[in-house]
C-alpha cells in the first residue's frame, strides 16, 4: 500500500471515522424477531404520521415550532475535548497471513511514523512472516515494517512512511495516583476510534500475559476500570491532560465468548509509560532491547509463600549479582525493596520494573534464617 495522495490543505490525519457495518444476523429466529421489530416500528411511524397529519390540518394556524442553534461547549480538558485531541494519533493495526490474522491498536511516538504497540499484536509478523497494515483515524491505510520487539515487556515498535504524524505527549506514570481519571482509545473488536473512560484502580499489579509458550510477558501494571476489550491492545491509556501514562495490554476475564476471549469486566491492565518509553527508545535506536536480571532461576511450581530458587546447581548464575551477594540454590525470596513477594511471578515483575544498573534490596529465607542483601541488576543476554 502506497501513501495516499492528499491534494487539499487539510492535514492528512483529520477526517471522519469510517462507518462500521453491523455484523449479519445468521440465526433464522433472530431474523424473524428483527423483521417483526422492523414492522412494528414502521407501523408506529405510520400511526404517528397519520395523527400528525390530522393535527396539523386542524391546528395549522396555531402551531409554532421552535428550533435552536445553540452549541454545546466542550472544554479542552473534558473527555470529549481530550478524545478529539488524542484520537488522530491512535491507529488500528491489522496483521495478516493468508486467511488468518488479528487486530490491535497503537499510537504515534514521533512525527516520522514510529508507532508503539504490543508485541502480541504483531508477533505473527516476526515469527510467521505475516504482513502489518495500519489504518489511521482518517481511514487511510499504510503498510508498516517491524522495527523491533521486546517479548519480556510485551512491547513493539513499527513504522509507516509519513513525515508529519501527530505524535502523542508521553506522561510520567510514576506520578499517577489511584483514583486519577483516565481515557482508553483504540480499536476493540476492530471498531476504530473507540473511546472509554474510567479511573486508575490500582498500581503495581503483577500481571503475567502470554499463551503459555516462551513468549510470556511480566508487567508491573496499572489497573483501570476503563473498558478494554480484545483489539484495544497497544492503544494508549491517557490522563486528563491527554498525556499517555500506559499502554493497554491485558484484561482479566471470567470466561470465553468472543474469539476465545471475553469482554471487559472492569479489570484492564496497562504497561506503565515510563517502562514503555525506555523500551521503545532502545527498539528505535538498536532494533532490540534488554531487561534487568539478578541472575537466578525461580521455581514456578513452588506452592509456598515467596519465590523459591531451585536446588539445582545452575539455579544461581556463577558470578552473577545474586551469586556475588551470597544467595544460594534453595533460598526463598520473600521481599524486594521492602515489598512482600508471594510468588515467582511477583519476583520477576518486581525485578523487571527496575532498570539495568539499579541497586535492589533482597530479603530471603534459608531454612529458619532470614537474610537481606543488596545487589546490582545486570542486563539479560
Amino acid at each position: 500500500m502506497s501513501e495516499p495522495q492528499n491534494n487539499s490543505n487539510t492535514p492528512w490525519w483529520i477526517s471522519s471515522h469510517p462507518v462500521v457495518t453491523a455484523a449479519e444476523v445468521k440465526k433464522s429466529n433472530t431474523r424473524t424477531v428483527g423483521f417483526g421489530v422492523a414492522i412494528a416500528m414502521a407501523l408506529i411511524a405510520g400511526v404517528v404520521g397519520s395523527v400528525a397529519g390530522r393535527t396539523s390540518a386542524n391546528l395549522e394556524s396555531k402551531t409554532n415550532l421552535v428550533s435552536t442553534n445553540s452549541v454545546i461547549e466542550r472544554k479542552p480538558d473534558s473527555i470529549a475535548g481530550i478524545a478529539a485531541r488524542v484520537s488522530p494519533s491512535v491507529v488500528s493495526i491489522q496483521v495478516r497471513r493468508g486467511n488468518s490474522g488479528g487486530t490491535g491498536s497503537g499510537f504515534f511516538l514521533d512525527s516520522t511514523g514510529h508507532i508503539l504497540t504490543n508485541n502480541h499484536v504483531i508477533s505473527a509478523a516476526a515469527t510467521n512472516g505475516a504482513s502489518i497494515s495500519v489504518r489511521l483515524a482518517n481511514g487511510k491505510d499504510y503498510e508498516a515494517k517491524l522495527i523491533g520487539r521486546d517479548i519480556s515487556y510485551d512491547l513493539a515498535v513499527i513504522k509507516i512512511a509519513v513525515t508529519d504524524a501527530p505524535a502523542l505527549q508521553l506522561g510520567n506514570s510514576d506520578q499517577v495516583q489511584v483514583g486519577d481519571g483516565v481515557i482508553a482509545i483504540g480499536s476493540p473488536l476492530g471498531l476504530t476510534g473507540t473511546v472509554t473512560s474510567g479511573i486508575i484502580s490500582a498500581k503495581n499489579r503483577p500481571v503475567t500475559s502470554g499463551d503459555g509458550t516462551s513468549e510470556s510477558s511480566f508487567i508491573n501494571a496499572l489497573q483501570t476500570d476503563a473498558a478494554i476489550n480484545p483489539g484495544n491492545s497497544g492503544g494508549p491509556l491517557v490522563d486528563l491532560a491527554g498525556a499517555v501514562i500506559g499502554v493497554n495490554s491485558a484484561i482479566a476475564t471470567t470466561g470465553s465468548s468472543f474469539g476465545g476471549q471475553s469482554g471487559s469486566i472492569g479489570l484492564g491492565f496497562a504497561i506503565p509509560m515510563n517502562q514503555a518509553k525506555k523500551t521503545a527508545d532502545q527498539l528505535i535506536k538498536f532494533g532490540s532491547s534488554t531487561y534487568p536480571i539478578m541472575g537466578v532461576s525461580l521455581d514456578t511450581r513452588f506452592a509456598g509463600t515467596g519465590a523459591k530458587i531451585p536446588t539445582t546447581s545452575n539455579a544461581v548464575s556463577p558470578g552473577g549479582p545474586a551469586d556475588r551477594a551470597g544467595i544460594k540454590p534453595g533460598d526463598v525470596i520473600i521481599e524486594i525493596d521492602g515489598k512482600a513477594i508471594d510468588s515467582a511471578d511477583e519476583a520477576i515483575v518486581s525485578v523487571r520494573s527496575h532498570s539495568v544498573g539499579d541497586l535492589i534490596k533482597v530479603k530471603f529465607q534459608r531454612g529458619n534464617v532470614t537474610k537481606e542483601v543488596t545487589l546490582k541488576l545486570i542486563a539479560a543476554k
